[in-house]
């Protein structure tokens, strides 16, 4: 009854409700008229006031035009020569903005290594990649020492690392040591050489990709390595149509180098933007204890042997952010948290040795942990 007095008559017929805001206007004009006469040019203000009411629009705290657009942009290059691999994109591009490395992993021909590659060619920063193998040895990533004739000293040279987007190939085919000396660079952005501290320049992001079927001539990653991913993004084979499409573009590109059909789209200044950008993402508190509550659910779980760290949180609130952003809002929903969990947790989370036996995998293990925990309102 409340609600069909603040209609006009004239809209009696039109069964939608009305804005809030032409309710409030036609509450206040009701009152008018009960307290004064009203002239004929009250009139008319009066009757121009819901049309202006009308034209409000709602924006976002945080301003994402710019960013959405680059994104878009982003998404439209690597689309000229990805078919399909959608979540690959958006999480590859979810981890930039969110500053974090990403473990690639998929099995042979599934383009991980050339859309890691193509990604990096849209954004017009410095480019480096690794091909690990087994003799790799830590100097070969880092760098190393030189003594110069010249100077009469020695001289630091630099190696692949330093620089802005890193990509690495086969990461699990390198040893222990090799993996170690990621270890710094990958946490800190910084590597200590002989005593010497020298820091990246940002952006700096480590795509790595890896075989899961192949055995021979691998290493298993150790687990802090791991947990210095931000993401673990796994990639499937593609669908019939995919696959069509897939034959169809590289008949038509006949010779042409996929590299050189892309575009830079985002400079080093522009990323570095975008990535503060993300941090003022709005997280409500009911939402960051949802977060605590799923880490923390991983910890005392029957199906797992090894639970999430603090670190899985901060890149669950910090990949949300980044999500939410590229999805045009600027704030956090559970939705967000939901699917970024499952990349950030799958490769944090050791699942218990009779589980494993009973081919249960982690992606399962972390739907059942985000179907027992209360999604908040």
């Amino acid at each position: 009854m409340e609600e069909n007095q603040n209609i006009n008559p004239e809209d009696h017929n039109n069964n939608l409700p009305e804005p809030a805001q032409k309710q409030h206007v036609h509450e206040a004009n009701s009152s008018n008229h009960m307290e004064e006469d009203v002239t004929p040019d009250s009139t008319n203000n009066l009757a121009s006031t819901p049309d202006e009411s009308s034209d409000l629009k709602f924006s976002n705290r945080v301003d994402l035009s710019d960013l959405s657009e680059a994104v878009e942009k982003v998404k439209n290059e690597l689309r000229k020569v990805i078919v399909g691999q959608e979540e690959m994109m958006d999480l590859l591009i979810v981890s930039i903005l969110a500053n974090g490395h990403s473990l690639i992993e998929g099995v042979p021909g599934v383009a991980k290594t050339v859309t890691a590659k193509l990604l990096a060619k849209t954004m017009q920063v410095g480019f480096s990649r690794i091909q690990f193998t087994p003799d790799l040895m830590p100097s070969d990533i880092l760098g190393t020492s030189v003594f110069s004739m010249k100077n009469n000293e020695f001289e630091f040279k630099n190696g692949p690392i330093f620089s802005n987007i890193i990509l690495i190939d086969e990461i699990n085919r390198a040893p222990a040591k090799t993996q170690a000396a990621l270890f710094e660079a990958m946490a800190e952005r910084q590597v200590t050489i002989d005593g010497k501290e020298y820091t990246m320049e940002r952006p700096f992001l480590v795509f790595a990709t890896q075989n899961p079927i192949e055995q021979e001539g691998t290493y298993r990653l150790p687990e802090a390595q791991l947990d210095r991913f931000l993401f673990k993004i796994n990639v499937s084979y593609p669908n019939l149509e995919e696959e069509i499409k897939i034959l169809e573009g590289n008949h038509h590109r006949k010779n042409a180098v996929p590299e050189s059909l892309i575009e830079g789209i985002m400079t080093a200044e522009q990323i570095v933007r975008h990535q503060e950008t993300v941090r003022g993402i709005v997280v409500e508190d009911n939402l960051i204890k949802y977060i605590a509550e799923i880490v923390l659910n991983t910890r005392d779980n029957a199906n797992l042997y090894l639970g999430a760290s603090p670190r899985a949180s901060i890149a669950i609130m910090n990949g949300s952010k980044a999500y939410a952003a590229i999805m045009g809002r600027d704030f956090v929903t559970p939705d967000d948290v939901k699917y970024i969990a499952k990349a950030v947790m799958r490769h944090r989370i050791i699942l218990t040795p009779e589980r494993e036996m009973e081919g249960f995998t982690a992606d399962r293990a972390v739907n059942q942990i985000l179907e027992t925990i209360e999604i908040p309102r």
